[in-house]
């Protein structure tokens, strides 16, 4: 082992003096780095953690809106687990430092960013996570608003809110569910701890449920997985298959983009690289491969029962009239939801905006300031159809979120060969200041990551007029991960080797 104190191995026995750091207006408790006494996550910990937060109401939509895009059963299932076998690949190299060193994702983006110029990859990782914790609170306040209005018919029959787009009773079950998630944020981990413990296998019986009912009522899963692609020849979209097989791809790359940077704030605590590793492989692309057949049988099936595609669950659940099953259902979506949003949503970003300010911020209320924006961002529009879930916001932030870990991986693994001083880390003053606590290099390598998709994502929504762009530019934004991320990592490996310390 390396006699600097700034160097901890993959199962640490050297523990870090932090008295010399503790002083630092860089440093606080949530973002200090992990003892060995904290090291309590083994492979079957990570395995778990995957498979509760892929086993999720987006999952299920995630499936069932490429179904409502035109494709068939296997083609679904395909894309997705394509994406997360990808996507899996930076979560495990980025969740590396995380348990080597026990730090946080915004502490080790001050390797690259600097220390304070940290605070914009930090930032852009926390709004996206804002919008997907409206999202998820949406989902679960639309849930009991919808189960609510099978008892009382006329809260369906509400006038729209100008400003907001939704009724006054959809915003208010929204305010309660979302009150809720505020409730558990002040409780604690612990209470986020149990939640996870029990979501899993509600949201599980409840998918077996109504994977069973597809199969019953459809004829079993010959005509449900007998469904042609809207692609095929004589079918309405015949020829358009891979026009929207890779921007679909990237979306579901963009699914857990978001969790590729930030998992060193969950791998901090693990044993060792094996555990996070295989723990992450084996619960990651298997699960949302599984959860994802759910979602794709059953609105295969609503198809043929219905003779339209419903692609929400909580709308499929509101056929049945039964009130028991009524309310078990909307009890388990709530917790289910309730469980993803606070362990996929809030650590994160709560401790990317307490590293704004760690003296001043701490990580319950970093938590707050996720759920006031996620409310401010109106994630009911987000996911108002298919089409813009996957191309507008899935894809569009791939373009922001691919960059970043471009750069972090290039930083980490070819720049640095693994090596952090982690005292350095918090030092304003040292190596990782690079000019005032910014890296110009990091900076021009993100900027130039992120500008190819742009065009393509201010024509979809209609920010700009297409035509008017070069349709090379246009359909690098289907591939706005992928470019964004290969930009970004060979510009910042370059750069950083002719200017190491800019």
């Amino acid at each position: 082992m390396s006699s600097n104190p700034g160097l901890r191995e993959n199962a640490p026995d050297v523990e870090l003096d932090l008295s010399v750091i503790e002083h630092s207006h860089l440093y606080n408790a949530d973002l200090a780095p992990v003892p060995t006494s904290g090291r309590k996550w083994g492979l079957l910990s990570f395995a778990a953690l995957w498979i509760s937060m892929s086993a999720c109401i987006p999952t299920y939509m995630l499936a069932s809106s490429l179904i409502g895009g035109g494709m068939n059963w296997w083609q679904a299932i395909i894309t997705i687990f394509l994406g997360n076998l990808i996507v899996v690949v930076p979560m495990v190299l980025n969740a590396h430092a995380g348990t080597r060193y026990g730090i946080p994702f915004p502490v080790l983006c001050r390797a690259s960013f600097g220390t304070v110029g940290a605070n914009i990859p930090a930032l852009l990782r926390a709004l996206v996570a804002c919008g997907w914790f409206g999202i998820q609170a949406w989902i679960g306040g639309n849930a009991i608003y919808k189960i609510l209005a099978v008892f009382w018919p006329s809260l369906a029959t509400g006038t729209p809110l100008a400003f907001l787009g939704i009724t006054g009773a959809q915003f208010a079950c929204f305010l309660f569910f979302w009150g809720i998630n505020m409730w558990v944020i002040y409780r604690g981990i612990e209470t986020i701890r149990l939640l996870l413990n029990i979501k899993a296998p509600l949201l599980i019986a409840l998918g077996l449920a109504l994977l069973y009912w597809a199969y019953a009522n459809a004829g079993g899963f010959g005509p449900i997985l007998a469904q042609p692609s809207a692609f095929d020849v004589g079918q309405p979209k015949a020829g358009q298959f891979w026009a929207f097989f890779f921007p679909a791809l990237t979306g579901m790359i963009g699914f857990w983009a978001t969790l590729s940077l930030n998992i060193p704030d969950f791998s901090r605590y693990a044993k060792s690289q094996r555990d996070q590793v295989i723990g992450q492989i084996v619960g990651l692309p298997t699960t949302m491969a599984l959860y994802a057949f759910i979602g794709v049988a059953v609105t295969s099936a609503t198809t043929i029962i219905y003779g339209k595609t419903i692609w929400d669950p909580v709308d499929v659940l509101t056929q049945f009239k039964n009130p028991v099953l009524l309310v078990v259902a909307m009890f388990a979506l709530c917790i289910a939801t309730l469980a993803t949003n606070i362990a996929a949503n809030v650590v994160s970003p709560a401790n990317d905006f307490a590293h704004l300010a760690p003296k001043k911020i701490s990580f319950r209320v970093g938590g707050y300031l996720t759920g006031v924006l996620g409310v401010l961002m109106m994630p009911w529009k987000l996911v108002a159809d298919p089409t813009g879930y996957i191309f507008t916001w899935l894809v569009g932030y791939s373009g922001l979120l691919g960059p970043i870990g471009g750069i972090m991986i290039a930083d980490y693994f070819l720049i640095r060969r693994r090596w952090l001083n982690v005292l350095g880390l918090y030092n304003p003053e040292g190596e990782y200041a690079y000019k005032n606590g910014f890296s110009l290099v990091a900076i021009v390598a993100l900027v130039a990551g992120i500008l190819p998709s742009l065009p393509g994502f201010l024509a979809t929504i209609h920010a700009i007029d297409g035509s008017h762009v070069s349709p090379f530019l246009l359909g690098l934004y289907n591939y706005a991960w992928f470019v964004g991320f290969g930009i970004s990592f060979a510009l910042y490996a370059l750069l950083r080797k002719l200017a190491p310390n800019s």
